[in-house]
């Protein structure tokens, strides 16, 4: 257990040196912000249609589309997916 907890504490200091700009970050990860409404008209639904098949409000879609709001993370991955096959959102 104190092996462990020694590599917890050390990871946690390199983390917080990273983030105070002492050292750099041993890797870094980034996702292109996809164009959602050029993607979403790639699919031929409307705004309200696009959405509910992402299970998000159309509001939130709206924000993402007027770069108010980004999408994070899964529904990044879900969207580069859509882009790649716009068909997928339309099949029964």
């Amino acid at each position: 257990m104190s092996e462990f907890f020694d590599e917890l504490t050390e990871a946690l200091e390199q983390a917080i040196a990273v983030r105070k700009g002492e050292m750099p970050a041993s890797r870094e990860f980034s996702l292109e912000r996809p164009n959602i409404k050029a993607i979403r008209e790639k699919t031929g639904l409307s705004q309200v249609q696009f959405a509910k098949r992402l299970h998000i409000s159309p509001r939130t879609l709206q924000n993402w589309e007027q770069g108010h709001r980004y999408p994070t993370g899964p529904a990044i991955a879900l969207i580069h997916i859509i882009d790649k096959n716009p068909n997928i959102l339309t099949m029964a």
